[in-house]
Order: structure tokens, then sequence, then C-alpha cells
């Protein structure tokens, strides 16, 4: 259902070079890009993750419970991914680790304050 989702940005080349590096470790690469945007996928007949300066020229701004849930295929990846946004500067919001049965997760912010997790299910 979901196509992509779009996070916004204030610096779009300090989001870039940070979602570069981090989404190469799941084998994403730039897809499409403008002025205004860049978008990462791992094929593109499959979700995307988007950075963007807002449209209407307002401050790009966080959503309050809002949150993009990046799968992965197992835990080591989950802690690996966590552990590597944060060394990219990345802020803590939820160290990897079992949430419930069957579901492991860490989760964080990244440059602008936008809420992520890598998550892997079983």
């Amino acid at each position: 259902m979901i196509g992509y989702v779009t996070l916004g940005t204030a610096d779009l080349a300090r989001s870039s070079a940070f979602y570069d590096s981090l989404l190469a470790e799941i084998g994403a690469a730039r897809l499409m890009q403008s002025e205004r945007f860049i978008a990462w996928a791992v094929d593109p007949s499959k979700p995307g993750l988007c950075v963007a300066l807002p449209y209407d020229g307002k401050p790009a701004t966080t959503g309050n419970g809002c949150m993009v849930a990046l799968v992965v295929d197992s835990p080591a990846k989950v802690d690996a991914l966590h552990a590597r946004a944060l060394a990219l500067g990345a802020t803590d919001e939820g160290a990897p680790g079992p949430r419930g049965e069957g579901f492991y997760a860490g989760y964080f912010r990244d440059l602008d304050g936008n809420k992520l997790n890598f998550f892997c299910m079983g």
C-alpha cells in the first residue's frame, strides 16, 4: 500500500549525507532527486524513503506520534543499523531489543528530529 514516505528537512545536503550512508547499509540507493528532494529505495517497485525541503517554504517540523519503520531481516542488522545511525549523529529513542513476542526494534531520531526505527519480525 505505501509507495514512499517523505520526511521534512531543514538542510538537504546534511540530511542526504546521513541517509546515503545509513541506507547504503541495507542496499538502498538514490532513486530520484531534485534541488528540493532526494528519494532512496532498495528496489524501484518497493516502498522508498524521501527527504525534502518543505514545498510551502515553512520550516520542516516533526510530527508528534509519527514514525517511519524500516524492516530488515535480523536482530543483528537492527543492532548494527541503530548503532550506525547514532554514529552518524542521530539521537537514541530506544535501544535495540525485543518489544513483545517476535518483534525486535531499535529507535532513533534523524538529524532533523524525525523518528524512525529499524525492526525485524520473528
